[in-house]
């Protein structure tokens, strides 16, 4: 499996996580970990999501970049890891 770590920046609205996740999970990728934090002088939230997949991670970065409230992604960290059941 491959793990990818993303940086999204999003507007504050109570369904911008669940759409981000329902989203990550129609693109084939599961949640490893995740982070979420209201910045304090604006209505936006940073999002660390940290997900593995066999999938290019660029379709995942494709479709959340689709969503309205999301203002940006950034793909931060990507490495190769063996998970085993």
């Amino acid at each position: 499996m491959i793990q990818h770590q993303l940086a999204i920046e999003a507007r504050s609205c109570p369904e911008i996580l669940e759409r981000i996740l329902r989203v990550t999970r129609h693109r084939g990728f599961q949640v490893c970990a995740l982070n979420m934090d209201q910045a304090t002088d604006s209505d936006n939230v940073s999002i660390e999501l940290t997900v593995t997949s066999q999938r290019p991670v660029n379709l995942l970065f494709s479709q959340l970049m689709k969503l309205v409230d999301v203002a940006g992604v950034e793909i931060k960290h990507k490495e190769s890891r063996l998970i085993s059941a």
